[in-house]
């Protein structure tokens, strides 16, 4: 019975993925950076980087997860979580419905528990797709749970960032998620939590003001936008102009905000090892 309940988990988590994956009529993708044209397939088989310029585009959670967690691990949380309109937004209920159905998600972020190589952990996932990311009630009650699930079953805790920041749909509750994840994240780690914070393109705003920075180590994808206020906010305030490359990943692995830069098709690997590392209290 368990192993056909994982059956039914793993088609479930893999036709999803495949819903995400960058699927298209044409034979070709044209690359969002580069402007080059490559086949559908070459995306496919480098889990949706650019062949030719190395562009790591946006990927749906479901696909995310996928990728990296062993076959028949992966169980969801608080799947039926969903967003709240406590400002009677003009639109927002429709969007919120339109989004779910679009794309087969309650709310920006996908929590669940699996294994990595036989390593357990709880993961969040937030996924762009749904309004950028952004970090409304629901996005902030799932990463505090997680982080509270994670204490209690004494697991790591692995969240992909990726976000547009807070949600002005839901005002000041949604900037309120700031100060209640980051103290979820806190106090997760000081009763001796994992916490690994994996940056995605992009990362901005109030998620990355809160719970995205927060990670005892700091992981992120080749060339992510990472930042509060984007570049061009920032230039126009200053009237100064940045320096090359500034808020990508590259930059804040050179000023010591990122631990390592991680290729997505290394993923599954590095995690693995800091997972195993964790596991044998740091020792050799």
């Amino acid at each position: 019975m368990n192993q056909t309940f994982s059956r039914r988990r793993d088609r479930l988590l893999t036709y999803r993925a495949m819903r995400e994956g960058n699927i298209t009529s044409s034979r070709r993708t044209k690359c969002a950076a580069c402007g080059e044209e490559s086949p559908r397939l070459e995306w496919e088989r480098k889990l949706q980087v650019c062949p030719k310029c190395g562009f790591h585009a946006p990927v749906g959670a479901y696909y995310r997860l996928s990728n990296i967690l062993d076959p028949g691990s992966f169980q969801e949380l608080e799947g039926n979580l969903s967003p709240a309109d406590p400002l009677a937004f003009p639109g927002y209920s429709a969007k919120l419905a339109g989004l779910e159905e679009e794309t087969g998600l309650k709310d920006a972020a996908v929590t669940a528990l699996g294994r990595v190589d036989g390593h357990k952990a709880v993961f969040s996932v937030l996924d762009s797709r749904f309004l950028m990311g952004s970090m409304g009630t629901a996005v902030g009650e799932k990463i505090a749970r997680a982080a509270e699930y994670a204490e209690k079953k004494k697991l790591p805790l692995v969240i992909f960032s990726a976000s547009g920041g807070a949600r002005m749909q839901e005002g000041i509750f949604s900037l309120m998620q700031m100060a209640k994840t980051a103290a979820a994240i806190q106090r997760f780690q000081s009763r001796g939590g994992l916490y690994l914070s994996c940056l995605t393109h992009p990362t901005t705003g109030g998620v990355t003001a809160s719970f995205a920075s927060l990670g005892d180590i700091m992981l992120a994808e080749p060339g992510a936008l990472i930042g509060f206020a984007g570049p061009r906010v920032i230039e126009q305030t200053i009237k100064e102009k940045l320096p090359e490359g500034f808020q990508r990943a590259e930059y804040l692995l050179d000023h010591g905000f990122l631990d390592r830069i991680v290729p997505r098709s290394e993923w599954r690997s590095v995690l693995a090892q800091l997972l195993a590392l964790h596991e044998k209290g740091g020792q050799p």
